[in-house]
């Protein structure tokens, strides 16, 4: 698939089959959210790739909007150092998950974006359900599985949010 075509296309899957990712795949996820832009290099990212079923099930004990991975076979946890990049972490390991998402929708995967931080429920669950240590804040989760449902192409572009050379 073409570069803008993933862009294009991609979308919030929450039905999967129960297809599982492979190592191969996994590894090409994390690889993508491994080379996204960092600021400074920094790069404070940390990943949990979750295929337990039972880790799986506990996610959705502490994240009330995470019940598709009742079906997913894979979550991937983005987590940053925060002494790696104090500042800029939210956005370097949202770049991360944006190249993730982009990358499942490359290899035919469906995928979704949780929420985790900033919300202390969600922030303190997984954190104690993964056990992070102290210096270490999870950004979100994501859902991946093969996508169950197709959700095509929506149109977006906007020109009144478009401004040229000021407001």
């Amino acid at each position: 698939m073409e570069a803008l075509e993933v862009l294009f296309t991609r979308r919030s899957i929450r039905q999967y089959t129960d297809e599982p990712v492979t190592e191969e795949q996994v590894r090409t996820l994390l690889e993508a959210g491994m080379n996204a832009p960092s600021a400074n290099n920094r790069q404070p990212w940390h990943f949990i790739a979750v295929d337990e079923r039972e880790r799986l099930d506990a996610i959705m004990e502490v994240h009330p909007y995470s019940k598709m991975l009742a079906q997913a076979p894979l979550a991937i946890i983005v987590c940053a150092d925060i002494t790696r990049s104090e500042r800029y972490w939210q956005q370097d390991c949202a770049a991360a998950t944006e190249n993730i998402l982009l990358a499942a929708r490359a290899l035919g995967l469906g995928s979704v974006w949780l929420g985790v931080y900033p919300k202390e429920d969600r922030t303190e669950g997984v954190t104690r359900l993964f056990d992070l240590p102290e210096h270490i804040r999870p950004l979100c989760v994501i859902a991946v599985g093969h996508p169950a449902e197709e959700a095509g192409r929506v149109e977006r572009y906007d020109t009144s949010k478009v401004h040229r050379n000021q407001w």
